[in-house]
């Protein structure tokens, strides 16, 4: 028996490192907007009939005790769920270490959905969620509560995370994007690491990033295009305010003022702590030809869409 589960990449409109610990610990809450992308990383489990865990990911490990795994993804859930020797195979849909869309929390969560069925263990997506999240911050204790809740659930959303309570969620009209926009991932080139980039975060800074989400909210609700434009430009503006380091290499800067100075572009951000990964550009409706022509020199680029799906498992 094969179990496979997979679990997209989220894409944050605006609102990222609200969701930190640090940030809701003095200000009582977060919000952030997002919703997971139709880009999955993957994973698959299965009896291996011997006495060794194996794990292949961009290498392969085979130990005989799960706490001597070097890959914490697979190494955590495995205690966690104190599961006995098995095969785990990592895969994704696009290039996703470093890359802003929380590729180690997609991850995490598709393990620990692959594990729970494994072990026979009904839990909702919320649950998976939660427990993805507990596990994840025991190597990465800055890891933001949207990673998991943005990616493991479905749906383009608003998420409140007020201090000390559950994550609250409000489905907006994801039609919004899909009748006026074509949304694009372009590949910066540069890896980076998330936890570097997050230690460096003013949270202080990071306040009026509250008003943008109510703010950015109200716009999609009345179809306001041009607000919602000028919001997520503007998130992004502020988002750069946060950290020095964001925006600090060479060729972010170049891409960001390419993005900014381009009729093409209606909305543009870096994805995730930033300092590298993926920039998300707004373009008007079918214009892949034009988009392609004109920045395909600065990265890969590729197509995206909102997806109403979360976290799935199943048995092959």
């Amino acid at each position: 028996m094969m179990i496979i589960a997979k679990c997209p990449l989220r894409i944050s409109l605006v609102g990222g490192s609200t969701d930190l610990q640090a940030f809701i610990d003095k200000y009582q809450t977060g919000s952030v907007i997002s919703f997971p992308s139709d880009l999955y990383t993957y994973i698959s489990v299965h009896d291996n009939h011997t006495d060794n865990y194996i794990i292949n990911y961009s290498r392969r490990e085979i130990t005989r005790r799960p706490e001597e795994i070097k890959n914490e993804v697979a190494r955590e859930p495995l205690l966690y769920f104190g599961v006995g020797p098995v095969t785990i195979s990592f895969n994704t849909d696009i290039l996703s270490e470093g890359s802003g869309l929380a590729s180690s929390t997609a991850y995490t969560i598709a393990v620990v959905k692959a594990l729970s069925m494994y072990q026979g263990i009904n839990l909702s997506e919320f649950e998976i969620c939660r427990i993805a999240l507990e596990i994840e911050r025991k190597f990465n204790p800055l890891t933001g509560y949207q990673d998991s809740y943005g990616s493991g659930i479905g749906g383009f959303k608003r998420l409140d995370f007020p201090k000390n309570r559950r994550p609250l969620f409000r489905y907006l009209d994801v039609a919004f994007l899909e009748n006026r926009y074509d949304m694009y991932l372009i590949n910066t080139g540069i890896k980076r690491s998330s936890t570097t980039i997050l230690q460096s975060v003013n949270i202080d800074h990071s306040y009026p990033l509250l008003a943008l989400v109510d703010q950015l909210e109200i716009a999609i609700e009345r179809q306001d295009y041009t607000a919602f434009e000028r919001i997520l430009n503007e998130g992004w503006q502020q988002k750069k305010m946060t950290s020095s380091l964001i925006a600090a290499e060479p060729q972010i800067m170049a891409m960001d003022e390419a993005f900014a100075s381009s009729p093409l572009v209606r909305g543009v951000k870096l994805c995730g702590a930033g300092g590298g990964g993926y920039f998300l550009i707004f373009c008007d409706k079918n214009q892949a030809t034009e988009v392609q022509t004109t920045f395909g020199q600065l990265g890969k680029i590729t197509k995206i869409r909102a997806n109403s799906v979360g976290i799935v498992g199943l048995y092959v």
